[in-house]
């Protein structure tokens, strides 16, 4: 489990398609503290360490995995929100995440909006129902609220500090956003069914 509140921006260093892709990701985190086998969410997935240097750790990523996210468009230089796994005793500063992407948003429209950035989102009609203004959402692992939902479209605030300390500054319209719904709507949503 994560909390959406990003604590690293990595670097993808290489990339290699074996079956599966293998993924190096350059990290300022202190790589001694990290266990192989650790989850590591990276632009929001959940990924799994499997070899670990000085400054890196190395990743495995599905195909499953990249059909439902952006990892596709990964490259050598790409940054990444980096969060490592919530410890008990961690500050939950964000919402529950899990690290499991629902799918794909697009960023529509951006433009600062007093010192923040407005962010405007499509998202597919069958995530669309999930997204509830005032609730979270994950987009590239960062906790956002939303401010209003009009149809599968879905806008948000970006503060300077979080532009600042994640890859939110490096974004542009027409970008692809994972994105991963408030687990709580996932559950209501599913009891809805039953009644």
């Amino acid at each position: 489990m994560f909390t959406g509140i990003i604590t690293d921006v990595g670097e993808v260093r290489a990339l290699e398609n074996r079956g599966d892709l293998h993924a190096r990701i350059g990290t300022g985190y202190e790589t001694a503290g990290i266990d192989l086998g650790a989850s590591i969410a990276c632009n929001g997935v959940c990924l799994t360490v499997v070899a670990l240097g000085p400054d890196w750790f190395d990743v495995v990523i599905s195909a499953e995995t990249i059909s439902k996210t952006n990892l596709d468009g990964w490259a050598t230089g790409t940054r990444l929100n980096l969060e490592r796994a919530l410890k008990v005793g961690d500050e939950l500063g964000g919402h529950i995440v899990s690290g499991h992407v629902d799918g794909v948003a697009h960023l529509v429209e951006l433009h600062d909006e007093g010192e923040s950035t407005r962010m405007t989102f499509e998202v597919p009609e069958a995530l669309a129902r999930y997204i509830a203004a005032k609730g979270s959402v994950a987009l590239n692992g960062t906790s956002l609220t939303v401010n209003e939902v009009d149809g599968c479209r879905f806008g948000v605030n970006v503060i300077p500090h979080t532009k600042e300390v994640t890859i939110w500054g490096d974004v542009a319209e027409g970008d692809r956003i994972n994105l991963e719904i408030d687990t709580l709507a996932r559950y209501v949503a599913r009891l809805r069914e039953f009644d």
